[in-house]
């Protein structure tokens, strides 16, 4: 039998695991998972919905208020997935923050610069709601918050739930290659174990090398489905797509044009830095100044002080050193002369209002001397997913305060993804072996596929596509 079939034999047995799902929305939006594991209960991640705003976008967390909550698992310190961790500590102040050794370099700032937006829209927006927590909650929580590194087991059970003399429940942080201190989580009970992927990546990046999920094996699977949707061209190869990338940089320069990249401040701003400068470093491309925002300066140089302990391509380079970053002042995307050339790697990949890569687009897309490069995702109802689907020429709505525009520049997407192709995951499920599998993070035709997929490739696993705060007994 294969390990699927071994996982099913058992599952006539007495389970010990509920899962309940607590993203308040059936598509992909704040990550959170509350686990019961023989009594004891961890919630795995505690994020806030990228497209909602205010007390909207929080996890369900009155389903399990009142909860005695054992420990909070942080999977990766993306804002979908960590963004109200204060909140979360704040209603179960008792429970362990588990973290890797990394997301506990970031946590801190990831959070105070969420309180900083919240603030900021509070002002633009009038959403009263905001703060949902403040620099004086984080600072205050921050010591609570434990780092660890991968492959360790770390007990988090309390000795005052379940069975008196009871083995304690167990995690293990395994690296999953999305962004630095990413990992999957592998829990164990006393009979059965769970794996969360988290976001996930299968293949290699620029500068973090691929999960290391290999030695995973689980009774129960929570898995990530972000690119069910979406297939692989015939010949696609990261290499080619890269290739482009740097011919359409070569284009705009030459035309004395300027370049903009709208990357998340955390992961895809790192990586399209370090494949500018080793496309400097080569002579690809003439060495000049790149500008860039202060979130992602202050990310970046934390990805230069943990290059040692990341399972990463070129450990020696530094980013700092090997270019010239001139971050931008507060206001200066909407003033500063945009011709001759430059450079712009700016935080906001979906160019919210009020960004310098909001700004910084407004000025530059009707001029076709200029290029507009998305390398991640930016929701379609966003800025930046308005300015991707539209056509040169074409009026459209870019965003309320530049109302209907029409673009000139060059705009063009490319495939520089850091979450796993389905079937990388469809892969990784068969390794893993699970009897039942949980499918999150992904929009609805995303998840169908997977449901799909894994129906014909392995009868009898049981697939469950959890509803909003659906408990779900495994």
């Amino acid at each position: 039998m294969n390990a699927i079939e071994v996982a099913q034999s058992r599952a006539s047995q007495p389970t010990t695991v509920r899962v309940t799902n607590l993203n308040p929305d059936s598509n992909i939006g704040a990550s959170a998972w509350c686990v019961e594991v023989d009594g004891h209960h961890l919630l795995l991640d505690a994020g806030v919905h990228p497209a909602r705003l205010g007390r909207d976008s929080l996890p369900l967390y009155k389903l399990i208020r009142g909860l005695q909550l054992d420990a909070i698992a942080v999977s990766h310190c993306h804002l979908d997935h960590i963004g109200s961790l204060p909140v979360a500590v704040r209603e179960h102040p008792h429970a362990q923050v588990l973290m890797t050794t990394s997301s506990y370099s970031l946590a801190g700032r990831v959070l105070h610069n969420s309180v900083n937006v919240m603030l900021r829209q509070r002002g633009s927006l009038g959403i009263r709601d905001y703060p949902l927590f403040t620099h004086a909650d984080v600072e205050e929580m921050e010591p609570l918050f434990q780092g660890f590194r991968y492959n360790r087991e770390i007990v988090w059970g309390s000795p005052h739930t379940g069975r008196r003399g009871a083995r304690l429940p167990t995690l293990e942080f395994h690296d999953a290659g999305h962004v630095l201190g990413s990992a999957g989580v592998l829990v164990r009970g006393r009979k059965e174990s769970l794996f969360y992927t988290g976001d996930v990546c299968f293949h290699d990046q620029t500068l973090l090398r691929s999960a290391r999920f290999e030695k995973v094996k689980a009774d129960v699977l929570i898995l990530e489905t972000t690119r069910g949707g979406r297939a692989l061209p015939e010949g696609f190869s990261r290499a080619s797509e890269e290739e482009r990338l740097v011919a359409s940089i070569e284009r705009v320069l030459k035309r004395r044009g300027s370049v903009l990249v709208p990357a998340f401040g955390l992961g895809r701003t790192q990586e399209v830095l370090a494949r500018l400068a080793l496309w400097m470093r080569s002579g690809r491309l003439r060495r000049q100044a790149v500008h860039i925002g202060g979130l992602g300066r202050v990310f970046t140089e934390i990805y230069d002080q943990e290059s040692h302990r990341a399972h990463r391509h070129h450990p020696s380079l530094q980013l700092r050193d090997a270019l010239e970053l001139t971050v931008l002042a507060a206001g200066e995307a909407g003033s500063m002369r945009l011709g001759g050339g430059r450079i712009f790697v700016v935080t906001a990949g979906m160019m919210t209002e009020g960004t310098a890569a909001h700004d910084l687009a407004a000025r530059m897309m009707r001029d076709p001397r200029h290029g507009i490069f998305f390398v991640g995702y930016a929701d379609p109802d966003s800025p930046g997913g308005r300015l991707k689907a539209s056509s040169r020429g074409e009026p459209f709505i870019f965003s309320a305060a530049t109302g209907e525009v029409s673009r000139g520049c060059e705009v063009a997407e490319f495939d520089l993804t850091a979450h796993a192709n389905r079937d990388d995951l469809l892969a990784f499920v068969a390794q893993a072996g699970p009897r039942a599998v949980l499918l999150g993070h992904g929009d609805q035709p995303a998840r169908e596929w997977f449901e799909e997929q894994l129906a014909q490739r392995h009868p009898g696993l049981r697939v469950i596509q959890p509803a909003p705060g659906k408990v779900s007994q495994v």
